[in-house]
């Protein structure tokens, strides 16, 4: 059975967001931790992306590395990044059922 990491990503903050989801997702990647790596943007931290350049291009570089990285569309919609994520390369749909269906399949889920 192969192991996949989803990390939903809610933080606004830019520390944690740099220091712990970028820095953890590309540490597992390049070390083949899991077989899939999978971030989920939702909430605040379309606000934080939005801001931050540094961000942008990090998502851009985690993308190339091969990790997944999906935004929920509601908060995107909500919060006017649907136009930005979609540019940078992130899947952007309704993360309601998928989450749901993460969550019930018991898979690894780190929140943030």
């Amino acid at each position: 059975m192969s192991e996949k990491l989803n990390i939903l990503w809610t933080t606004d903050n830019a520390q944690t967001a740099i220091n712990m989801i970028v820095m953890y997702a590309t540490f597992a990647k390049k070390n083949k931790q899991f077989d899939e790596i999978c971030i989920i943007i939702w909430g605040g931290s379309n606000i934080l992306i939005k801001k931050e350049s540094s961000l942008q291009n990090a998502i851009k570089e985690m993308i190339s590395a091969g990790i997944i990285v999906r935004g929920c569309r509601s908060c995107a919609d909500n919060m006017g990044t649907t136009e930005l994520l979609e540019s940078l390369g992130v899947d952007v749909d309704y993360m309601g059922m998928p989450l749901t269906a993460i969550l019930k399949q018991k898979e690894y889920l780190l929140t943030i």
